[in-house]
């Protein structure tokens, strides 16, 4: 990662574009980590969510925050493999990786293990409008390794109508963003999920939003 280009693009581009352009409505902003390790956790509707959540935390964590990214489309092209790599400082993963590719989760953990900061979409993809998409189980994976560490999840609401999927125009849009309570493994995978899913649901409706048109 080039840590001046880093802090530049979040520091001051991403920082304009997210309170300047979109504008944003933080609630229970206190519920962020204030230190690593922590595993971050937000739907995902747009290229902008991974902005966004980087600018909710100060720049002196910027060096312990990464985003977890596709590497089949964020490693595809010299260009975006370089912005993805030395700016975004993402952690790539394969969404179907090949048993002899070893452990797809292998990078993550390790940062999670020297007390980094990761953002985690579990949905995989990019969904449409501002509907939940089931949950892979990768979080799951996780926190099983890392029970210690807590489990923040955050629900977005706008940005997939700020920047929906296939488009390249930005357009403002105020967006609201939930930071729910921490969650930690208790040991049993399906309850994690239980809990994760329900803490996200209950977020999603907390702004009490018209359905999205």
């Amino acid at each position: 990662m080039n840590p001046v280009l880093r802090f530049l693009f979040f520091g001051v581009l991403a920082r304009f574009v997210a309170l300047i352009v979109l504008g944003l409505n933080v609630r229970h902003r206190e519920r962020l980590p204030r230190q690593g390790p922590a595993l971050i956790v937000a739907n995902h509707n747009s290229h902008l969510d991974t902005i966004v959540l980087m600018t909710l935390f100060p720049l002196r964590l910027l060096p312990r925050l990464r985003p977890v990214a596709a590497a089949d489309y964020f490693l595809r092209g010299r260009l975006r493999s370089w912005f993805s790599t030395r700016v975004m400082g993402i952690l790539p993963v394969a969404r179907h990786p090949a048993p002899s590719q070893g452990d797809p989760l292998a990078e993550i953990s390790a940062f999670l293990a020297g007390g980094g900061l990761v953002i985690l979409f579990p949905e995989g993809t990019r969904g449409a409008g501002e509907t939940l998409c089931e949950f892979k189980s990768g979080v799951a994976h996780l926190a099983r390794r890392h029970p210690d560490v807590p489990v923040v999840p955050v629900y977005l609401h706008g940005l997939g109508k700020a920047l929906p999927k296939g488009e390249t125009l930005l357009v403002p849009f105020f967006c609201d963003v939930f930071v729910g309570p921490a969650l930690r493994w208790a040991g049993e995978k399906q309850r994690f999920m239980d809990e994760l899913g329900g803490q996200m649901r209950q977020l999603s409706e907390e702004g009490h939003f018209a359905p999205w048109a």
